[in-house]
């Protein structure tokens, strides 16, 4: 039929042809994609392979070519996930702003991308927490570490305690995200902003600082 129609073997805007890496770049989102939505519908823990294949629209054999197993999956999904918020949240900084301001806008900018995708806002939140608890803590101290580190590791106001003060307003800043979450309520996750701003910033710049950033996040 292709040489009837005088194409022969060339591609064309009638047979285009996708990269190979494109194409597998492709399905493996596909999955990914198809992982977070399970797991935002049946939790990680009933989700099955079959599960994911079907979602994705792909055979168990191509599944395989990507993932060892099911929990491979899940994992690649939520460090894919979390490389995206850290990307949102260094984009949304200038080098100009006041360390201030960038927690602000990082704030913001990691919200609304969650907010964007409540299958892998759930993802994060809740269904990582509960699989491996201690993610959390890798949340924290990668949190707190980039905070103290806006302010070269100190606390503005000198306070002894800055870097265990950030790591418990993280925790604090996670069960408020992970309760909008659970609610069904993630798109909503944006109208935190002036609250986060304030308990993420209080430790390391005190209570009038943080008050207007949280003025300038409403």
């Amino acid at each position: 039929m292709r040489d009837e129609l005088g194409l022969g073997s060339q591609s064309s805007v009638l047979t285009p042809s996708v990269p190979m890496d494109i194409g597998l770049r492709s399905q493996r989102q596909r999955i990914l994609d198809a992982m977070a939505d399970s797991c935002d519908e049946k939790s990680f823990s009933v989700t099955t392979i079959a599960d994911v294949v079907g979602r994705a629209g792909i055979s168990r054999a191509t599944f395989y070519k990507h993932f060892t197993n099911k929990r491979e999956c899940f994992d690649a999904a939520v460090q894919g996930t979390v490389e995206e918020l850290v990307e949102a949240a260094v984009e949304s900084q200038s080098d100009a702003e006041s360390s201030s301001d960038a927690v602000r806008r990082a704030t913001g900018a990691v919200l609304e991308r969650l907010a964007a995708n409540p299958a892998y806002a759930k993802l994060v939140a809740i269904e990582a927490p509960i699989l491996v608890p201690r993610i959390v803590l890798t949340y924290r101290e990668a949190a707190a570490k980039a905070l103290e580190g806006r302010w070269q590791g100190g606390n503005a106001n000198g306070a002894s305690g800055a870097k265990a003060d950030s790591r418990l307003a993280f925790g604090r800043a996670h069960v408020l995200v992970a309760d909008l979450v659970a609610a069904g309520e993630a798109k909503q996750l944006p109208s935190l902003q002036p609250e986060l701003v304030y308990v993420l910033l209080l430790p390391v710049v005190g209570h009038e600082k943080a008050l207007a950033q949280l003025k300038l996040a409403r």
